[in-house]
């Protein structure tokens, strides 16, 4: 079994983004500029603007924070999405998810330009995805395509079954593994909460992704012997001393004995899911989709 170190791909991609932003700089171009737009006070959601604020100035990205409480009305963030999209200083901007039950996501998503969309979540960004033309890939999908790449882990004609169907990741997942690329030309199963016999499913995957969103719920006895796992995952769980670990989708410790690979959490995907952020972000500065 070996560990993907997560932590290890992306301090490496950080240095590309790095280089690249002070070539830009040598050459008198202004430096990528990501803005997040947080509702609420999610301490997930929090945790993780933090990370991309903090990841963004190491590689010399411009990051921008614009906070709102839980009862700004959709009509104002709305205005706020407007404002963003023509602010020429801003090259990509992200609105954290979830949003307040009276907020819809759909036409908060809707509204953002796509040329600005780096989280991928547009339906002009997912239809390029689909139609396997350049876009702005979701950026959880995009890091694990990343680190299969790192870790040379042969994806031809393998099956890999995806567990969980959400438009952040399973599906675009499943999508660019079944593509004819490198990582791809995998064949794919996509599982959810209500596929019938799930256990005789995952159990026939070489690449098992595993994004359902429950702590936990991949056992020893649903994995094939060295499969590669690959847990999306990240749940905050409290012990009876009132002590906080972090844990995945995946049971770690007994699926790492049956597992030729597999990532931790955390320390596996989530590194990679900023990178893949800042990696989006270097193309709408760039112009490298949308001219």
């Amino acid at each position: 079994m070996k560990i993907i170190d997560g932590k290890e791909v992306a301090k490496r991609k950080k240095e590309e983004i790095a280089a690249e932003v002070a070539q830009m700089i040598d050459n008198e171009i202004k430096a990528p500029h990501l803005a997040a737009v947080i509702v609420g006070e999610d301490p997930a959601s929090m945790t993780y603007v933090k990370s991309k604020e903090k990841t963004a100035a190491s590689v010399g990205i411009t990051s921008s924070v614009y906070r709102y409480p839980e009862t700004i009305s959709e009509s104002e963030l709305l205005e706020v999405i407007d404002f963003l999209n023509n602010d020429e200083e801003i090259d990509g901007f992200i609105v954290q998810l979830p949003l307040p039950a009276h907020i819809s996501s759909n036409k908060v998503i809707e509204r953002i330009s796509p040329a600005k969309d780096v989280d991928g979540f547009h339906p002009l960004n997912t239809g390029r995805l689909v139609q396997n033309l350049p876009s702005y890939l979701p950026a959880t999908p995009y890091g694990i395509l990343q680190l299969l790449e790192y870790y040379e882990i042969d994806t031809e004609g393998k099956h890999c079954v995806v567990v969980g169907r959400s438009q952040i990741v399973g599906t675009p997942m499943a999508l660019l593994l079944s593509r004819k690329a490198k990582p791809g030309n995998c064949t794919v199963t996509i599982c959810h909460s209500q596929t019938r016999d799930l256990t005789t499913i995952t159990r026939q995957a070489d690449i098992l992704i595993a994004a359902i969103g429950k702590a936990g719920f991949i056992t020893a006895e649903m994995v094939k012997p060295d499969a590669v796992v690959i847990d999306v995952g990240i749940h905050r769980i409290e012990d009876d001393k009132g002590n906080y670990s972090l844990v995945g989708d995946v049971k770690f410790d007994e699926v790492s004995k049956k597992a030729s690979f597999i990532t931790p959490v955390p320390g596996g995907v989530g590194p990679m899911t900023i990178v893949g952020l800042l990696q989006n972000t270097l193309k709408a500065a760039q112009k490298e989709i949308y001219q």
